[in-house]
């Protein structure tokens, strides 16, 4: 197995810049697992693949605006800070720019000083930790001050941030949204809860790790990133009532995915819990508790393209990927989604 054996070719216009002008009119590729059917729908038909008895995974954690632009003291020019895992007592790891100018000491302010951070130090892996300072509630001041931390192959500006948020987001943490749950409207919600289909949530705070490319030929070599993640008692019970059911468990988005299989046990029994994980999923993984997913269109050459080959077989997903390009679906995280069943 190669990196590059996870390689397809994709028109750069391709790449949605913007969301759909309604979250549910995004187009929706279905992929039978079994036999490789391949059909064209859209996102506000997927109850009609959903069975009573079936429960959905979603994941719940909420983008926080993390992109602060600012001013290095004394009369420095403009520096950049993104926040990324938090340390506790004011300090983050975050990435910065420029980097040769942050250096230990030095201090930026943002809003005129009503935010303002100090470099303690640079870490081996090129991010900082940096110490914030100041008045009332952090979150309520980044609100005012910060921006939604876009991926780099998105270069429009947001006109709207909600629309980077899922609707049932509520833990605050993430530093990129969980874009399949983008497509999702809570009038979606209420439909696929009518049909018996269970809901439950979990919540894994995505990191920027999760747009880093294997650069590695061999991608066994590659280091995977760790994310912070919960899998609630309630949502344990549920999948594992589901499933002792005869039910589907269907995650929503490869990060609800790789939440489930770290806290699954090899007798695909879910378990509650709550820590880092690093899970990585490639072809010849055995999958515990997710039986489908719904996902969007990943990168070239990324862990996210090989978790979803390990799941439906590397050749089926190549083929959607190219049967998506020739339909001219719409690819990334404000592009279009497939549900691999």
């Amino acid at each position: 197995m190669k990196t590059s054996d996870f390689s397809y070719d994709l028109p750069p216009e391709l790449i949605a810049q913007t969301p759909a002008e309604r979250r549910d009119a995004s187009r929706l590729m279905t992929l039978n697992r079994a036999t490789g059917e391949i059909a064209h729908h859209h996102f506000y038909d997927l109850p009609r693949f959903l069975c009573p008895g079936d429960c959905l995974i979603l994941n719940d954690s909420r983008v926080i605006p993390a992109r602060l632009i600012g001013q290095r003291q004394p009369g420095g020019g403009v520096s950049e800070i993104l926040l990324l895992t938090e340390r506790g007592g004011g300090v983050w790891e975050c990435l910065v720019r420029p980097g040769r100018k942050l250096r230990p000491g030095t201090v930026v302010t943002f809003g005129g000083g009503e935010l303002s951070a100090e470099i303690l130090e640079h870490l081996n892996n090129g991010n900082r930790l940096v110490k914030f300072t100041w008045d009332g509630i952090f979150l309520e001041v980044l609100e005012r001050l910060g921006e939604m931390p876009l991926p780099p192959y998105i270069r429009e500006k947001l006109r709207d941030r909600d629309r980077y948020q899922t609707v049932y987001a509520k833990i605050n943490g993430s530093a990129a949204a969980p874009t399949a749950g983008l497509h999702f409207t809570k009038e979606l919600l209420s439909e696929i809860g009518a049909r018996g289909v269970g809901i439950g949530s979990v919540t894994l705070h995505v990191g920027l790790g999760t747009f880093r490319p294997v650069r590695e030929e061999n991608p066994l070599e590659h280091e995977m990133h760790k994310e912070y993640c919960v899998v609630p008692p309630e949502t344990a019970e549920l999948v594992n009532r589901t499933r002792a059911n005869g039910g589907r468990c269907v995650c929503v988005g490869t990060t609800s995915c790789r939440t489930l299989e770290t806290w699954a046990d090899e007798s695909g029994i879910l378990k509650p819990g709550a820590g880092w994980t690093g899970i990585y999923i490639y072809p010849g993984y055995r999958f515990k508790v997710t039986d489908a997913l719904v996902t969007n269109f990943h990168l070239p050459e990324s862990t996210l393209l090989m978790l979803v080959s390990a799941f439906a077989g590397r050749e089926r997903i190549l083929n959607a990927y190219r049967e998506a390009v020739k339909e001219r679906y719409r690819f990334f995280s404000f592009g279009d989604a497939m549900l691999l069943f």
